[in-house]
């Protein structure tokens, strides 16, 4: 991908759709359609017209955390971006520099034994560079808590209450003011039991509202839920996604195979998706049952064994995102879907339009009745 298939500034989506016009609701985003190099032009509200019974769309029910939370290196102001919580209570975090206009900016992490000190006393130690990567992300761990009341309290609590308390949704110096953490909550987000989240909402689902799936529903369209936990996305240096927490239920495993069985199109929700259910896919193309860790990077050479389409944002096209669409739907297809992005001036990132990337049809196939409203 080209530095000229890039958005530029101003087609960055600053605000969410339904600020953006009075009556607006989420799904009041255009929606660019691919099928191979075939490219056409809709509203999002009219995606029930573009699938058919039958077809079975893949979300992701992770919800957002307030993962954002101002701190203190020694007398200088930080902001700390809790992204994954990892099996032995430690985090990983990005440590950032405020940017002075309610955003940040990135900066170095470390060195080891850094202390950070956070709203309510709690204490954030940076432990180690994530393995492999910059040192812009840290495994930290809040330390045991002691005195008279915390006897018990574990540390993974205390970061959790933290972020209750004191945390605000992550957000980008392309975004125009903070939102509400429920802008980035999704239709299908369900609270974990466990108060574990994403760092960064699974934007792909957020123009989809109650009635849009009702309408689908009523079309013949299943929807089979899975749970990834998205980590931070490291926009400035465009690492690959590190291991993230995900779950495909035997309910929704069961779903997709039968899709397949049938003439069922299998459309993931957004990459996490894609990520959580070949994740869970065998080399012989059934998905079963799976939770755990995944380190699964989506290439081209990988290829995908269940995925025939996938809905996604309009992002920067770094490498490990570029890549799955590619495995998804082959380089010229991505190529002429981001240049038609472009030319139709589509807006980008988490509040902006959509992508909808569905296989090569023939030519006399109808993709849309004029009564499908």
């Amino acid at each position: 991908m080209t530095t000229a298939l890039r958005g530029p500034e101003e087609l960055s989506a600053r605000v969410p759709a339904e600020q953006r016009g009075k009556g607006l609701d989420r799904d009041a985003v255009r929606l660019l359609v691919s099928r191979g190099t075939e490219v056409s032009h809709h509203g999002f509200a009219e995606l029930p017209c573009l699938l058919r019974a039958g077809d079975l769309l893949i979300v992701n029910t992770s919800p957002t955390l307030a993962a954002a939370v101002d701190g203190r290196i020694g007398h200088a102001r930080v902001v700390v971006h809790f992204s994954t919580r990892g099996d032995d209570g430690r985090w990983a975090v990005e440590v950032r520099d405020p940017d002075g206009s309610g955003t940040t900016r990135a900066r170095a992490g470390g060195p080891a034994g850094t202390e950070v000190r956070l709203p309510g006393g709690v204490l954030l130690v940076l432990e180690e560079p994530l393995t492999g990567r910059s040192r812009r992300l840290w495994w930290g761990r809040v330390p045991e808590p002691e005195g008279p009341g915390r006897e018990g309290l574990r540390p993974e609590a205390d970061v959790l209450g933290l972020l209750g308390r004191h945390g605000r949704p992550i957000r980008y110096s392309y975004t125009e003011r903070d939102q509400p953490l429920s802008a980035y909550q999704t239709v299908f987000a369900l609270p974990a039991a466990d108060g574990s989240g994403s760092a960064e909402m699974p934007s792909a689902a957020r123009p989809f509202t109650a009635r849009l799936v009702a309408a689908l529903v009523s079309r013949g369209v299943q929807f089979a839920p899975v749970t990834l936990h998205t980590g931070v996305a490291s926009a400035e240096a465009h690492e690959p996604p590190y291991p993230e927490r995900f779950a495909v239920p035997e309910t929704s495993a069961r779903l997709i195979n039968a899709a397949r069985a049938g003439d069922g199109r299998v459309v993931a929700v957004g990459t996490t998706a894609v990520r959580a259910v070949e994740s869970a896919t065998g080399a012989d193309g059934v998905v079963r049952a799976a939770e755990g860790w995944t380190g699964l990077v989506v290439t081209p050479e990988r290829g995908v064994r269940v995925v025939d389409g996938l809905l996604t944002g309009l992002h920067e096209p770094e490498a490990s995102h570029l890549l799955m669409l590619e495995a998804v739907a082959g380089r010229a297809a991505i190529d002429r879907g981001y240049e038609a992005a472009l030319r139709g001036r589509y807006l980008w990132h988490e509040f902006g339009d959509v992508h909808l990337i569905l296989p090569e049809e023939a030519p006399h196939t109808v993709h849309c009745a004029s009564n499908c409203r």
